[in-house]
């Protein structure tokens, strides 16, 4: 539903420097990285408890909605470069837990998401707590360390990431670190860590234009559903 709406908004005139979301979602976050994006994060109403969207932005406009859910595991996410969405399988056979990551330091997951346009993924990884905390732009953070491999339906490996991320137990999501990630062609660095984390009424606030990190070339490569 949110994918449909959000089109909608897309076809209509909209502001030269501010995001519009659609008619009932309230944003609540806003956050710069490095990776020339800039994400806004926000609730719409009759959202399941706990549940929270996002979209990314490049310097070429919109390129992903995605929803987690109070565990942060991937509920739906659409790529709108890669022309695919995926949805989350009814029933995960490990599935991503927040909470254990934050109770025990450690989280392994192994779940599929299913899509009309490249058909099944299977993702397996873990997420471990490195104990380091950061502070920035005035947020604290923990750190994590991370290690998630792709397969196709018929089991092919279809990539490998491995890095560090950061999560805010406050809002219960990840944000990106630094990472690498192997295909069966490449490998290559990626850093979308963040930069500045902008609230409801600051200046910045919903805007259209990331500001780290533009002008240097980035991979087309899709890692994170």
């Amino acid at each position: 539903m949110k994918l449909a709406a959000f089109l909608v908004v897309l076809a209509a005139p909209v502001s030269a420097q501010e995001f519009s979301l659609p008619a009932g979602c309230d944003a609540h976050l806003t956050v710069q990285s490095r990776s020339c994006e800039v994400h806004h994060y926000f609730r719409c109403a009759g959202d399941p408890h706990g549940e929270q969207s996002h979209v990314s932005l490049s310097e070429n406009g919109l390129d992903y909605i995605g929803t987690i859910d109070a565990e942060a595991q991937w509920v739906t996410s659409h790529h709108i470069r890669g022309e695919h969405s995926e949805e989350l399988e009814s029933n995960p056979g490990d599935r991503a837990s927040f909470s254990e990551l934050v109770a025990t330091a450690s989280d392994d997951y192994d779940f599929r998401t299913t899509s009309s346009e490249i058909g099944e993924t299977r993702y397996v990884g873990r997420d471990t707590l490195t104990g380091k905390q950061v502070v920035i732009d005035g947020v604290t953070l923990n750190e994590t360390s991370y290690d998630i491999t792709a397969y196709a339906a018929d089991g092919t490996k279809m990539w490998r990431s491995q890095g560090n991320e950061f999560i805010s137990r406050d809002w219960r999501m990840f944000l990106s670190g630094k990472g690498t990630v192997t295909t069966p062609t490449d490998t290559y660095d990626t850093d979308g860590t963040p930069v500045q984390f902008i609230y409801p009424g600051e200046p910045g606030f919903l805007s259209i234009k990331p500001l780290f990190g533009c002008g240097v070339m980035m991979s087309s490569f899709e890692v994170t559903p």
